[in-house]
């Protein structure tokens, strides 16, 4: 394990290169997983849904 002391920017630029160096097809799939992964954190309260944005049109 390597420890590192940087700023933040630092830290942020070098993610950023190392992210981009992926090839575009890993790009997406690491996107992906992000996605997938952000899903999973604990929130405080969940909200219940509404129905104020369906739209429902008669036939």
């Amino acid at each position: 394990m390597e420890i590192k002391f940087q700023t933040k920017e630092e830290s942020n630029k070098a993610q950023q290169e190392a992210f981009l160096k992926l090839s575009k097809a890993d790009r997406f799939y690491t996107f992906l997983r992000l996605m997938e992964r952000v899903n999973q954190f604990p929130i405080k309260a969940k909200k219940e849904k509404s129905d104020n944005f369906i739209i429902e049109i008669p036939e």
